[in-house]
């Protein structure tokens, strides 16, 4: 008698099982899904450039191709990669780093990823200011911390010290800080992340500064890294930085981390025993990014700031919606809380709706901490931005009779 094989039953791990899956992601996947499906889709939700890498870079991966440049690197990167790192901090922020301290990693979610899993220790807490990227709480939970998470709203989401200071405990390790900040838009001001890098110095407390979209600032906003500060207050910091915003690389996975030499150190063992090296031909590129033409970054920043300025009018003319007014990155972060009622009753509602509806796509707001509120990228053509609003406004209208 032939007996039936057991059932099989996957098993999955206890720091997996506390993480969420990514909402961003999903939004993707749900579009993904509807194109395939033949709808005409509208997508508000990827945080990618519309643009293609500029032709300089893709034509050095292609040089490092023919040149055989194919093979395993440091597991920090190429030397000629942390120099050019090195270099762009010492000549636009005048900030002093040695190649100790500085390692390429396969885009700045790993650099992020890298810098929490080899500081916290279980019951560690780390303070995330509101909204915040829908990863920074996951990999906490993963590393078997404590996320606590900051109250902006008042403020705007312009994160101030004082909001920081009520949050803190004996308890707290890291904090961390993303200006310009995904989902908001918002910029914390030089002056202003100056004092919450003293607060937390003074304090002893580590810092997570996500600087992935530092170039995309628009006037009378400037742009700021947290390496201009004085080195006392760096002593505690990890930048995590990323090529795949400021210069259209996301499909290359790209990114580095600048900070204290134990904690890089740390950060390379997490990666060597990870991914090890980011792709060879990958960091040819990302060499000619800081060093070769930078006319391009200028140019996509020439268009952001166009389509920031047509969106921002045209979703004040839309009831029920209301929008600070970003000062970087490519995202609006609409509150379409008056457009809550008996049909309509949280954000995901109004997202799932409006994408059954009309197949136009943008991430909810609770899954970046904000319930109540819409993202929404700009990084998308006019044409598809004036179809969108269209859209959302004929949504609105119809979900308030």
């Amino acid at each position: 008698m032939m007996t039936q094989p057991a059932t099989s039953t996957f098993s999955i791990s206890d720091n997996v099982a506390r993480m969420q899956p990514s909402s961003t992601l999903a939004a993707m996947q749900a579009a993904d899904a509807l194109r395939a499906a033949g709808a005409n889709v509208v997508d508000f939700g990827a945080g990618e450039p519309d643009f293609d890498t500029p032709e300089n870079i893709k034509q050095a991966a292609a040089a490092a191709m023919r040149a055989g440049q194919t093979k395993y690197t440091p597991t920090a990167g190429t030397r000629e990669l942390q120099q050019a790192i090195i270099d762009f901090y010492e000549n636009r922020f005048d900030a002093h780093y040695e190649r100790s301290q500085v390692m390429a990693t396969s885009g700045g979610k790993q650099a992020i990823f890298n810098a929490v899993v080899s500081l916290i220790n279980p019951g560690d807490e780390v303070l995330i200011p509101k909204p915040y990227w829908v990863s920074f709480p996951e990999i906490v939970v993963f590393a078997r911390g404590t996320p606590v998470f900051v109250e902006t709203e008042e403020s705007g989401f312009v994160l101030r010290p004082e909001q920081i200071e009520k949050a803190i405990t004996s308890r707290t390790k890291l904090v961390i800080l993303n200006s310009p900040c995904n989902p908001s838009g918002r910029v914390i001001p030089p002056d202003e992340f100056e004092r919450i890098m003293q607060l937390l110095a003074d304090r002893g407390i580590y810092v997570v500064s996500d600087e992935c979209y530092l170039r995309f600032v628009y006037p009378p906003a400037r742009v700021f890294s947290a390496a201009s500060l004085g080195s006392e207050l760096r002593n505690r910091l990890c930048i995590a930085g990323s090529f795949s915003k400021t210069f259209a690389m996301t499909g290359w996975r790209m990114g580095y981390a600048l900070a204290p030499q134990a904690w890089t150190k740390a950060m390379l063992n997490v990666q060597g025993h990870s991914t090890s090296n980011p792709n060879s031909i990958a960091q040819a590129a990302a060499i000619e990014a800081l060093t070769g033409l930078q006319e391009p970054v200028a140019e996509m920043l020439a268009e952001y700031t166009a389509r920031r300025g047509w969106l921002l009018s045209a979703l004040k003319d839309i009831p029920g919606l209301s929008c600070n007014e970003p000062e970087g990155a490519f995202y609006a972060f609409p509150n379409v809380s008056g457009c809550f009622g008996d049909v309509i009753k949280n954000s995901a509602e109004f997202a799932q709706r409006l994408l059954t509806e009309e197949q136009t796509v943008v991430t909810e707001g609770a899954a970046f901490g904000a319930e109540g509120y819409i993202r929404m990228s700009y990084a998308t053509s006019m044409s598809q931005l004036h179809e969108g609003i269209e859209r959302i406004k004929r949504f609105v209208q119809r979900s308030s009779k």
